[in-house]
Order: structure tokens, then C-alpha cells, then sequence
């Protein structure tokens, strides 16, 4: 019997035709599977300790916090986060639907559509800041633009300018450089005025969101520094113990909010379409500060970890130049886990005001806003 008078072909190539359409469907399925949603918005991330998920794990530097008992409350384990837990971006990374945001130099396969995490602990606006033991702004921008070319080999250029620029950016930088000259050797302030220094670290500011805009990035969001001295490593370089802040770096933190109020407002005016969420960190931490237990909190003088007077010596772990330290039995009733880093409790409750936060407290856009628009 030939094929053709098999009584069964008809049945059998309907069979052919529906697994072959069957197939067609699944491939064109697979293929629309690598895209991206439509309303897809991925989390770029810069900065210094406040959002480093633990890049320092991998190179050569003292600064990090892959040791116990960073991780103890959420994670359970170190994850090289200076925090007990989670951090602010961790936590916008949540109310955004994201993952948790990786840290660029972390091994492995790195997908980079839903965003990657840049910042690294102790990392400054200026090269000079902590060099040679973090990743320094300039390096931090040198590193998206390479992800920026991997996504348009992976995505296209039509859909990787899309990923781009629905993208938001998300930075901390500035403290780490206004502490430095108060605990190191540099003479900086010595051959410029305090307005000369912060007008260096808003301009390299500045240089890496116009770089940014380039690229096709238009939505940013930010933190100003505030009340910087008033932690508790910094309150025990004051002489005598008095549990005052140290007003010389807070008077520089300050400096930096002006400018960079300036700085965007010009920004905004200048570059077309660029939005941006500044969270007052001045305002949210000074009114924790001052009444922390109006926010759950015991205490917002003594950190959770470390020792010396306020726990402000940072020795939080041992594994430092000190290594005796105290630990609380519950982080959460802390305003600082460390001596100089907020607890997951503290950073859970700015995320929430960047995130929805008022006009006063995050403007002109929140972050919910700019994921929005």
C-alpha cells in the first residue's frame, strides 16, 4: 500500500499540519520570551555603602561587610551589605517588582535586564577619595557603559535604547568624600575652600548623570546628605564625648544639598526630558534622630554593633584594626546598625518615602512616579 492509499494519511498530515503550527506558535513564543514586557523598567544603581550589595567582596580592600554579623536578620548569612539586612535599594528593588539587584563584579551570568548594582562601599565622587580599596564613581559609569553595549549585542539597539531609557538610575555618592579629609591624611582642605571641594564632587556628579543622559538614561533618583556627622563613628571624633555631631562634615554635608538642589534644577532646565526624585535625607534622618521612638526605634545615638563609646568605633565583626566589639539582641529597636550604617528597619522606612513619599520629602517626583512614567 502506498502512502496515498493509506486510509489514515488524511488524519495523519492533519496531525503533521497541527504539531508544525503547534510548533511555529511555541518558537514565536520563545523568541517574544527573550523581549520585554511592555511596561518593563530596570534599576541602574551607583554609589557608595548605603547601596553596595557587596561588589568590595571581590578585590583586594578592608572595606567590607562579607562577615558576621552583617546578613544576621533577613538574609542570614553575610552578603557583603553593611546592614544586618536589606538595604534602601533592596527595598525599592521590591516595591519596583525587580529582584534583588546584583552586584556587577559577582560571577556569574549576568542577564543586566532588570538592572545591575554599581555602588561600592567607601566609593567618593572623587577618584582621590579611598583610593585604591573602592570603586570610584568614574569607574562606576566606566562599568555601565560597558552593560550598555552588552545589552545592545544581547537586546538590539531598538530594544536596548528602550531598556535604557525607561531605565531608572539611582545614586548615593558624596559622604565618603567629606568624611575622608577628616580621617585620613589628606591636606584637600587646606588648598580649597569647603565650597571649592563640594562644587569638585557635585561637578563629577554632575559629569557621570550627563554621561548617563547619553546614553539614552533620563529618569534619576537621589539622596542629599544632611546631618552626616551625627553618626556614630564620626560623634566620637569629637573631643570630650559629648554626643555632639561633628559639625565640620556636617556643615560640608550641607554645602553639598544646596549645590545639588542647584545642580538638577539646572539639569532639569537643560537636558530635555530628564525627571528626577531627591529624597531629603536631611529631613527623614533628623526626624529620627531626634524622636526615634516615634518610629520604633529605642535609641538613635548607639549603634547596634561595634564598641567604644556610642558603639561608634566601627569593629563591628572583628575583623578590622579592632577587633572587640558589642553586639545588641535586636537590631531593630536601632536606629544605626553599625557605627556608620542604618538597619534594615531604618532603611525599610526611607525606601518607603522615596518610594511614595510627599513632594517636601521626595520631589519633585517620587520613585513610584518615575517607575511610572
Amino acid at each position: 500500500m502506498t502512502y496515498s492509499e493509506n486510509p489514515f494519511s488524511s488524519m495523519a498530515s492533519l496531525r503533521f499540519f497541527l504539531c508544525f503550527f503547534l510548533f511555529c506558535g511555541s518558537s514565536l513564543n520563545l523568541v517574544r520570551s527573550h523581549g520585554l514586557p511592555k511596561n518593563h523598567v530596570a534599576l541602574f544603581i551607583f554609589g557608595d555603602s548605603l547601596f553596595d550589595p557587596g561588589n568590595n567582596n571581590y578585590f583586594n580592600t578592608t572595606a567590607r561587610a562579607n562577615y558576621w554579623p552583617y546578613g544576621e536578620t533577613f538574609f542570614k548569612y553575610p552578603t557583603g551589605r553593611f546592614c544586618d539586612g536589606r538595604l534602601t535599594s533592596d527595598f525599592i528593588a521590591e516595591y519596583a517588582n525587580l529582584p534583588l539587584i546584583p552586584p556587577y563584579l559577582q560571577p556569574g551570568n549576568h542577564q543586566f535586564t532588570y538592572g545591575v548594582n554599581f555602588a561600592s562601599a567607601g566609593a567618593g565622587a572623587l577618584a582621590e577619595t579611598n583610593r585604591g580599596f573602592v570603586i570610584d564613581l568614574k569607574t562606576q559609569l566606566s562599568y555601565f557603559k560597558k552593560v550598555e553595549k552588552l545589552l545592545r549585542q544581547k537586546l538590539g539597539d531598538a530594544e536596548a535604547k528602550a531598556l535604557i531609557s525607561k531605565a531608572v538610575y539611582l545614586t548615593n555618592i558624596g559622604p565618603s568624600d567629606y568624611i575622608a579629609p577628616f580621617t585620613s591624611n589628606s591636606t584637600v582642605l587646606q588648598s580649597f575652600s569647603k565650597e571649592e571641594y563640594v562644587g569638585m564632587v557635585i561637578g563629577n556628579l554632575t559629569d557621570t548623570i550627563k554621561e548617563i543622559y547619553r546614553k539614552g538614561g533620563r529618569k534619576f533618583g537621589f539622596l542629599n546628605i544632611g546631618e552626616l556627622g551625627c553618626v556614630p563613628s564620626l560623634k566620637i571624633l569629637v573631643a570630650g564625648n559629648t554626643g555632639s555631631c561633628f559639625e565640620e562634615i556636617t556643615q560640608l554635608g550641607k554645602l553639598n544639598d544646596v549645590a545639588l538642589s542647584k545642580a538638577l534644577q539646572e539639569l532639569e532646565i537643560n537636558l530635555k526630558e530628564f525627571k528626577y526624585a531627591k529624597h531629603h535625607l536631611d529631613i527623614s534622618f533628623g526626624e529620627r534622630k531626634n524622636n526615634p521612638e516615634k518610629y520604633g526605634f529605642k535609641t538613635a545615638d548607639i549603634a547596634c554593633c561595634g564598641s567604644g563609646p556610642y558603639r561608634g568605633i566601627p569593629s563591628c565583626g572583628g575583623k578590622r584594626v579592632v577587633t572587640e566589639y558589642e553586639l545588641c539582641s535586636d537590631p531593630t529597636e536601632y536606629l544605626f546598625f553599625d557605627s556608620d550604617h542604618l538597619s534594615e528597619k531604618a532603611n525599610m522606612q526611607i525606601a518607603r518615602l522615596m518610594w511614595s513619599g510627599a513632594p517636601n520629602i521626595t520631589g519633585p517626583y517620587n520613585l513610584k512616579a518615575l517607575f511610572e512614567a
